[in-house]
């Protein structure tokens, strides 16, 4: 069965939580994957036939109770074959990505996150460059599967955990002069790290969509990346091409 897989995100101010949660169980009846909300946001994995998908889409932009968070969301579209969900589930959390900061105010930071994107097109210069260090935020099982070429493992198995790694090595960063320049899968983690991150007086760059949005938008991605880019659902992995590898989940465990 094919159709088209969402991801998005955003961090805007949330007031009714547990009225945005019930609001969307009713707009994804028939839809497959995951919403997290928080105070701080949405994020979520959908899945069904691209009619369907584009269907609440529309609804969610226009909807009284969800137009704050959803009107102008950016959404990561990938074409499927295997169905990538078994459920849905729709669920409140304190967070909607734990990094784990108290007082790190992700709605009053936008403009703060902004200012840190890097643009597909231009991150290939950008690593490259002898004063930066480029950093994978994700966890160390996710950068054996596939990385960019001479990226830092931060050697984590949560995202909380990165916290740990960025504060030991952040005082040699500064000494050093060096930028940081880092990725994720599709951008919220890096975007959840780097506002704290500039607290630390880290000069701080991220990849504009992640890994997702730089094999959307440069063809010869695999010029820089190396192996396939984990994706948490039941494709597994996708190529640089985005497209569905066939594998196993158990190929990759051991």
């Amino acid at each position: 069965m094919s159709g088209t897989h969402i991801a998005f995100y955003r961090f805007v101010r949330v007031d009714d939580v547990a009225a945005v949660c019930a609001r969307l169980t009713e707009l994804t009846d028939g839809l497959l994957g995951t919403v997290l909300v928080a105070t701080e946001g949405v994020n979520g994995m959908l899945a069904a036939p691209s009619e369907r998908i584009e269907e609440f889409v529309s609804a969610a932009a226009c909807d009284p109770l969800l137009s704050t968070a959803f009107d102008g969301m950016v959404y990561k579209r990938t074409a499927y074959e295997r169905i990538p969900f078994s459920r849905t589930l729709i669920k409140a959390k304190r967070e909607i990505v734990p990094l784990g900061v108290d007082g790190l105010d992700m709605p009053a930071r936008v403009d703060d996150v902004a200012a840190t994107d890097v643009p597909p097109h231009e991150w290939r210069e950008l690593i490259r460059r002898d004063d930066v260090i480029v950093l994978d935020n994700r966890n160390s099982f996710e950068f054996g599967v596939g990385r960019f070429k001479g990226a830092v493992d931060p050697g984590v198995v949560n995202f909380r955990d990165f916290r740990d790694y960025v504060e030991q090595h952040a005082p040699q960063w500064r000494a050093e002069g060096k930028q940081v320049a880092m990725y994720c899968t599709g951008g919220i983690r890096c975007e959840k790290s780097s506002p704290w991150m500039q607290d630390l007086g880290l000069q701080v760059h991220q990849l504009q969509g992640g890994i997702l949005n730089y094999f959307k938008e440069i063809p010869d991605a695999d010029a820089d990346f190396e192996g396939e880019c984990f994706v948490f659902d039941n494709r597994v992995t996708l190529d640089t091409g985005l497209r569905d590898v066939g594998r196993e989940r158990s190929e990759i465990d051991g």
